[in-house]
């Protein structure tokens, strides 16, 4: 079978820990083209990779002609790129948050069913090994139903993770419209949802700037959230986690306490209300400082080649996206907001 021709627009720290690395690792695909306002950066890679470089996106889906491609570009420019990229013909693997707002999550869907191609949102967390075990245990039934919950994704900011530091667009509103809620936040959204296999119904939310000096986007989160299920929960997001980061989840069940994430060795611990522990080691979380594999490519390529739709479909995506929005909706009206 012939390679699938893989573009990548937008070449910062994503791109190069991630989307790149894992794109050329995987025996499914050639790397043609590197699409960034900065040259070199496209270049740098042209080098490293093969392809061609450029700073105009439409000249490469034009020339290259790629069978997919990866949107990694500021969140406000995510709906405009996965669109064209759609309207060639190209499958698109888009960077969270999916979109900025639902009508243009809504036009990115549409681009996809149109031209019938898959959209994928690059929701990561469903695919940790410390996740996939806790939704493996759950579908065991074992622990009986999710009571409570609380998760939880901070690290020190985008300064210590960006390809450009302090000077990132992740600090621009204009280009970042959201800030640790889009970054880390809608991360949390997606997991919950997918953990519990519920959607949320109500949100609270204080969504704040605390300390992030010289910036309007936010910083901190803190959110609760009650599921159609009647299960209620806070989602944390902050980028002021300076100690280090923090990536955890605990699920309150019927039949006992789930901790995700929140010891070093033992990645899943469960303990049962009959005095039982198991403890479960299954490979670490990818962080800012220690990258793994994030599975998110390999599954990309593997919908394209077996022609399966991606299970984070642009969809999925758009589920999480409307719980980031609610945040904003209620740290705006000092409401509790109601997802239909």
């Amino acid at each position: 079978m012939s390679k699938i021709k893989v573009a990548v627009v937008g070449c910062g720290s994503i791109s190069k820990k991630r989307h790149i690395p894992e794109y050329a690792a995987n025996p499914n695909v050639e790397l043609v083209g590197f699409c960034d306002l900065v040259l070199e950066r496209a270049e740098g890679y042209a080098l490293q990779r093969g392809g061609r470089a450029y700073t105009n996106y439409e000249e490469m889906l034009k020339v290259e002609k790629p069978d997919a491609v990866s949107v990694c570009t500021p969140n406000v420019l995510h709906a405009q790129y996965a669109i064209t990229a759609a309207n060639a013909g190209a499958h698109v693997l888009v960077e969270k948050p999916m979109a900025t707002n639902e009508a243009d999550a809504l036009a990115m869907i549409e681009a996809a069913r149109k031209n019938g191609v898959f959209l994928m949102a690059g929701q990561n967390q469903r695919l940790m090994p410390p996740h996939q075990k806790a939704k493996e245990i759950l579908q065991t039934g074992k622990m009986g139903k999710v009571i409570s919950f609380r998760t939880s994704f901070g690290h020190p900011g985008p300064e210590r993770w960006s390809i450009d530091g302090r000077d990132s667009w992740f600090f621009r509103k204009e280009e970042a419209i959201m800030g640790a809620m889009g970054d880390l936040g809608v991360h949390k959204a997606d997991l919950i949802r997918w953990l519990l296999g519920d959607e949320v119904a109500e949100v609270a939310a204080f969504v704040n700037t605390l300390h992030k000096e010289g910036t309007d986007v936010d910083d901190n989160a803190t959110c609760i959230l009650r599921m159609k299920s009647g299960a209620v929960g806070t989602l944390v997001a902050s980028w002021t986690y300076y100690k280090g980061g923090d990536n955890s989840t605990v699920l309150w069940c019927e039949n006992g306490v789930m901790h995700i994430g929140t010891h070093p060795v033992d990645q899943v611990i469960v303990e049962l209300r009959d005095g039982s522990v198991e403890k479960y080691q299954v490979g670490a979380m990818a962080t800012n400082e220690k990258q793994v594999p994030s599975g998110i490519m390999d599954a990309f390529v593997e919908s394209i080649v077996t022609n399966t739709p991606p299970s984070i479909s642009g969809e999925e995506g758009l589920k999480s996206l409307k719980v980031i929005l609610a945040t904003f909706e209620s740290q705006d009206s000092k409401k509790v907001v109601s997802l239909s």
